[in-house]
């Protein structure tokens, strides 16, 4: 999405280029596994309280979550226990590791390469064109951290 124009990669899934649209996917770049409330203060940030409440309600803004989801701009993974987290990087059937501890979230790329990455011992007749897999650890920070004497 760097270097392409957000107004037309709407239009062409659709969607019209909103001030709201343009607004999350800016504040989704570089910002992998944001969650609503983290993509709202960034928007604050970058407009001011003020034209967050007026350009981009709470409600807005995950509607405007919802749309781009939707429209496979954005994709929406919910770790247990966590708040629905959002990111940029989409089609590629990628899976993910959370920490425990802290609950920072690392892409991790398909291990064979193509959709779906791993083959169910029984389809029960679907056709199958995604899986999606959550390892859970402790991440190396805070495996440190906990290693160290008190």
């Amino acid at each position: 999405m760097p270097g392409q124009d957000v107004g037309e990669l709407l239009r062409r899934r659709g969607l019209r280029g909103t001030a709201q649209r343009r607004a999350v996917l800016s504040a989704l770049q570089g910002r992998p596994h944001a969650s609503a409330a983290d993509l709202e203060e960034r928007i604050k940030a970058a407009a001011g309280p003020e034209g967050f409440t007026r350009g981009l309600s709470h409600q807005g803004l995950y509607n405007v979550l919802e749309d781009l989801t939707r429209v496979h701009l954005v994709r929406c993974i919910e770790p247990a226990g966590s708040p629905a987290r959002f990111e940029l990087r989409v089609g590629d059937n990628h899976h993910h590791l959370v920490c425990r501890s802290c609950g920072r979230i690392e892409d991790v790329d398909c291990a064979v390469g193509a959709a779906p990455c791993l083959d169910p011992a029984e389809d029960s007749g679907f056709t199958v064109d995604e899986a999606e897999v959550t390892w859970w650890g402790r991440c190396a920070d805070c495996r440190r951290a906990s290693e160290r004497p008190a």
